[in-house]
């Protein structure tokens, strides 16, 4: 996985970035971002577990951030 987008930005004059990307589907990006509080806020699993499966995934996509 590269940490370099490979879609433009959707904000004019904004560096292609995680969010800058997102803003092209906005009501996509608003339901995976009530997804992603689910899980990291109001998830029955411990925090514990939901941060080394985070850092297992980023670990096996390559992911660098």
């Amino acid at each position: 996985m590269s940490t370099q987008p490979r879609v433009a930005s959707a904000v004019a004059g904004a560096p292609a970035s995680f969010p800058t990307v997102l803003a092209h589907t906005p009501d996509t990006t608003g339901k995976f971002f009530d997804l992603y509080a689910e899980f990291w806020q109001r998830g029955v699993a411990p925090l514990t577990v939901k941060e080394m499966t985070r850092m297992r995934n980023a670990r096996v996509t390559d992911c660098a951030f």
